[in-house]
């Protein structure tokens, strides 16, 4: 237990020892305030009431790494940080340290801080600790609070995956992963994942910050809902457990730095194979059905019937099930009488399985006794499971803090599954809602209760799928899925926002959810389209649906609807020719949301963005509307609402706007309206950019790519560029050399667009031309360098271009 302080006499802290990088001031009481200089842009701050570590190692902090240390990080490890130069300086007062980007002030009475960054010339104060009681100095509880003050004109964006608006001002939310089926996305909290980590963006001075609580604790955020007349205007941090560990990261002239920078912190997100973009099936009827087999079969069958593209399907629990109960591992060979041939059959239509795996034992699961015996489950203290709630039954977690578990994971998911031919993992149900205080985790050795750090049973899990993966077919990529999931998730999986509820405004704010999610250092994830859960729905939505979630790097139709009906691409016909058309437009943008997930991997970018976050200078891109940015080179502007035909979008300033259906160029600075048939959404590409594109007739079953360009080079003189990865798209032959780069420019002025094709490195196939698309009104002349123009004409608004390339 920490040792309680007078209210009256906060502590008085002093410098105590400066090694290196790392500052320790002390104060009477054992208090002590530990700060870490660890890049010119970031500075972690850790607070010990008593001076001692109260909360387990991390496993959030990888530096520019794929992982961290199975049995985690101490937290004092500086490993994969390069300190900057810095100095301190003081006075009785205060202690202050400044890098090249940020000043702290320490108030030594009390040990508040205070944050400055540098813009320009000029220093900007950024936060204050609150000047009362910013700290938990052991005067309340055994719990972690952090008071900040709180300015009226500050955004906050982040948090991870959460409901309602993008800005979470004056809201609050709270971090405990639990099972929301059929969520409000507008209202309900808390939801699946724990992610402490928020940008505040100051419009007036286009300056922010990021701030990370590197804690495991279920914890509470409030931005500015509580108002206490004792404290003015605050926003608070409250853990349940641990210790207050902090990373501040300055972001001066845009938002997305501190996204980079908390995504390079956190490690590096997972290269994944490119079927991955492609469309998934799934429903929870097919496996749940007694002739399950045959209705997998279908699936496949109508795919065929109405040319519908995809690529991997999400295998429910189904597969597991004894009655009406599931038990993961446990094929039901009544259900699939040959599971070899099942999945040989859809790996012959080029479709990849993703198996549904969950963490929980049910107490009759054939296995239980002997996992139960070999102490691989989370235990009470008197040695027996520690009982839970799952689904309609009672059973135990399995502890991924003890590495026979993992051992014993990794092996049923190689010989249940991968050695059958599954492609893929699917964690679910992994939100693992212990709440007993008797439930105790191994911790490596270093047992603790279980409840103090859930998340790290969920991170562990799919980091087990992971190896196992990686075990099995150390020459492919591993793919993987997660609905749960905490800070560092995005070295492994693909994720989305879990069991949705089937409604227009689950579409709207889906949209700003998935936008936090990206903003919070998750950009791999997507949404169940058309709705999980709830009534199934009418043809316009579910096209909608469609159209909004072919930009997202998951692309999922998932799921179980109240009537028994599924949500499939021809569930309703009327729409089934548009959903159709629209799942091709999503492999014909193939090749550009591959890149955005290799800058994603290679340079922690985000691949969807907010308006506000892409044009931080343009006022009206701070409201909280329902357009996105996909990259930094297209607009999407989803219709979110019953009976619209057209859709008024703004167009950010400063730049020029091209209709990718029309070709018809827009300046920014104003609001246009645009049809939106169901089959064609409203995107927009910026001036400026080259967009790689999938311009190949493509079917089911017959994958076909040629690579084409779609270009706007700037009205006058400018230029214009634009590059994609290219690899065989699923092996680690990249690791070694195997991967190369298009490099397109297109340098413009009043006459001529100057158009220069580059290809550097290895390419899966040799190319001898390629197509560039230009606005048909350009009507410039084109010159090739580099290369031979060979043919030219136009269609849809656009000229295309074919440039023969040099061998």
């Amino acid at each position: 237990m920490r040792s309680p302080m007078n209210l009256k006499t906060p502590p008085r802290f002093s410098l105590s020892s400066q090694l290196g990088n790392h500052i320790v001031l002390t104060a009477q009481a054992h208090c002590r305030i530990e700060l870490f200089v660890l890049a010119e842009d970031i500075i972690r701050v850790l607070v010990l009431p008593d001076g001692e570590l109260h909360g387990p190692r991390t496993w959030a902090i990888a530096p520019g790494a794929d992982d961290t240390p199975l049995e985690g990080r101490e937290r004092r490890d500086m490993s994969g940080f390069a300190p900057p130069p810095f100095k301190v300086s003081g006075d009785a007062a205060h202690l202050v340290v400044e890098t090249a980007r940020i000043r702290l002030t320490v108030t030594l009475d009390g040990g508040a801080c205070a944050w400055d960054i540098l813009r320009g010339p000029d220093w900007h104060r950024v936060m204050n600790d609150r000047k009362t009681q910013a700290y938990n100095f052991g005067w309340w509880d055994e719990r972690v609070y952090h008071y900040i003050e709180r300015r009226k004109d500050e955004m906050y964006v982040g948090l991870g995956e959460r409901a309602g608006s993008l800005d979470r001002a004056e809201q609050s939310y709270e971090m405990r992963n639990i099972d929301a089926m059929g969520y409000s996305a507008r209202t309900t909290d808390p939801l699946y994942k724990h992610i402490p980590f928020y940008i505040t963006w100051q419009p007036q001075t286009s300056t922010g910050f990021g701030l990370f609580y590197d804690t495991l604790a279920d914890c509470r955020f409030d931005m500015g809902r509580e108002l206490d007349n004792y404290h003015g205007h605050y926003r608070h941090f409250i853990a349940e457990h641990g210790d207050l560990d902090y990373y501040f990261i300055a972001s001066a002239d845009t938002p997305l730095h501190a996204v980079r920078r908390f995504t390079w912190l956190t490690g590096r997100p997972a290269w994944m194979p490119k079927w991955g973009l492609g469309y998934s099936g799934s429903t929870m009827s097919y496996t749940d059905a007694p002739d399950a087999q045959q209705r997998m079969g279908e699936f496949i069958e109508r795919c065929s019937e109405h040319d519908i593209l995809c690529d991997s399907f999400h295998l429910s629990s189904g597969y597991t099930s004894i009655g009406a109960k599931r038990y993961v591992f446990n094929w039901n060979h009544e259900k699939f009488p040959d599971i070899d041939g099942f999945v040989q059959s859809y790996l012959d239509h080029g479709v990849r399985l993703c198996a549904n795996i969950k963490p929980c034992l049910l107490q009759d699961h054939p296995a239980f006794d002997d996992v139960a015996r070999s102490g691989l489950l989370i235990a009470a203290q008197d040695g027996e499971p520690a009982w839970v709630q799952f689904w309609d039954e009672v059973g135990a977690y399995l502890d991924f803090t003890n590495p026979d578990t993992i051992a014993w994971w990794k092996a049923r998911v190689k010989e249940s599954l991968l050695a059958h031919g599954i492609a893929a993992t699917w964690n679910d149900n992994n939100e693992f809602e212990i709440w007993t205080p008797d439930a105790i985790a191994r911790g490596f050795g270093n047992a603790y209760p279980a409840r103090q750090a859930k998340v790290l049973q969920t991170q562990l899990m799919m980091r087990a799928s992971h190896d196992a993966q990686r075990e099995h077919a150390p020459d492919r990529r591993p793919f993987l899925v997660s609905r749960s999931g905490g800070v560092g998730m995005h070295r492994y999986v693909q994720t989305w926002s879990g069991d949705n509820y089937t409604s227009w405004e689950t579409l709207r704010f889906n949209l700003k959810m998935g936008l936090g999610l990206a903003m919070s250092g998750v950009s791999n994830s997507g949404h169940d389209i058309g709705g999980f859960s709830g009534p199934a729905p009418e043809p316009e939505l579910f096209a909608r649906w469609v159209a909004f979630g072919i930009f997202l790097p998951r692309f999922s139709i998932h799921s179980w609807n109240d009537d028994g009906t599924v949500n499939e691409p021809w569930m309703h016909p009327e729409v089934t020719h548009q959903v159709a058309a629209l799942i091709k437009l999503r492999y014909r943008f193939i090749p550009y949301l591959y890149e955005l997930l290799w800058q994603s991997h290679s340079a922690y970018e985000p691949v969807t963005r907010p308006m506000f976050a892409e044009f931080p200078h343009d006022p009206r891109c701070l409201a909280d509307g329902d357009d996105m940015m996909l990259g930094s080179s297209m607009l999407v502007a989803p219709v979110v609402k019953a009976g619209q035909s057209e859709r008024d979008v703004y167009l950010p300033s400063g730049t020029r706007w091209v209709s990718y259906w029309s070709g018809n160029a827009f300046d920014g600075g104003q609001t246009v309206t645009l049809p939106a048939p169901l089959e064609q959404p409203v995107v927009l590409l910026r001036e400026g950019s080259v967009i790689p594109l999938n311009i190949a007739e493509q079917h089911f079953g017959r994958p076909a790519d040629e690579r084409a360009f779609i270009a706007v080079p700037p009205a006058g003189v400018g230029i214009a560029r634009g590059s994609c990865v290219e690899d065989d798209g699923e092996s680690e032959a990249w690791r070694t050399g195997a991967q190369g780069r298009w490099n397109v420019t297109i340098e413009s002025d009043a006459s001529a667009l100057r158009i220069s094709v580059e290809r550097e490195g290895w390419m899966p196939q040799p190319r001898a031309e390629v197509s560039i698309l230009v606005p048909m009104d350009d009507a410039r002349t084109a010159v090739c360098v580099g290369g031979r123009l060979v043919a030219e004409h136009s269609a849809d608004g656009w000229r295309r271009l074919t440039i023969s390339l040099p061998q």
